[in-house]
């Protein structure tokens, strides 16, 4: 693969993955860009980082979620140590492994024999694993190395797009729905503005309800009260 070629395949990555509009499908579009773009790729995966937990959150085949769950736990392998310990790992032979035993033998009897691996990171910290997998030794050479690092440095990009925007869309629509839900209030009891966000905060203190949830069930059902799991029976 010459530089020209993978500068043409990274471009044509790049503007597939924008064209996705959230971060599930931007998470599904990379590991399936992935086999076609790494040389020696028969699958892909990514395991990202939410909250401090780690999941495997796209798989282009059941294998992948079967092999990164060996190393949950096992709590070992290259895909755990690209995450936390080092940028780029390659496995070469799963037979011959030795740095991670307990993972590397369940790997073998899932037919898994190569692994390369790469931090996704960005500036703002480590989003999560891209993870490529092969069921041949010696699967992945250097320009396979080369071509993933370049790959996983447009992914990493990619996915803090999505969910900037993600996160974008969801403040937009906390606040239109709270927008409404005002606007009922003020509209049912004749109340200006900050009277109806104050009710709004009332209720769902004292119900124990997101206020976001109370004036969702507002906007939808003209309602002002709890919608919780306790609220169904009421």
């Amino acid at each position: 693969m010459t530089e020209d070629d993978i500068a043409v395949a990274l471009t044509e990555v790049a503007r597939s993955l924008q064209n996705e509009r959230d971060e599930q499908g931007t998470l599904r579009a990379i590991t399936a860009a992935a086999v076609d773009t790494v040389p020696g790729t028969e699958y892909a995966g990514l395991m990202v980082v939410d909250h401090g937990r780690v999941d495997t959150r796209a798989a282009t085949d059941d294998v992948v979620r079967e092999i990164d769950q060996a190393q949950f736990d096992t709590g070992e392998g290259p895909c755990l140590t690209a995450l936390f310990d080092e940028t780029t790992v390659r496995l070469t032979d799963m037979v011959d492994e030795h740095r991670w035993p307990n993972f590397a033998g369940r790997a073998v009897v899932l037919g898994i024999r190569s692994m390369l691996s790469f931090q996704l990171y960005v500036e703002d910290g480590t989003l999560g694993a891209l993870n490529l997998y092969a069921g041949d030794r010696d699967a992945f050479d250097d320009d396979a190395e080369h071509v993933g690092l370049l790959f996983a440095a447009h992914a990493a990009v990619a996915l803090s797009g999505a969910r900037q925007q993600e996160q974008c869309g969801r403040t937009i629509q906390i606040r239109d729905l709270i927008g409404q839900a005002k606007g009922i209030l003020m509209e049912r009891y004749h109340l200006d503005a900050e009277l109806a966000f104050g009710l709004l905060i009332q209720v769902s203190q004292r119900t124990g309800t997101r206020m976001i949830d109370v004036a969702a069930h507002l906007a939808r059902t003209g309602e002002l009260r709890p919608v919780g799991p306790d609220a169904e029976g009421r």
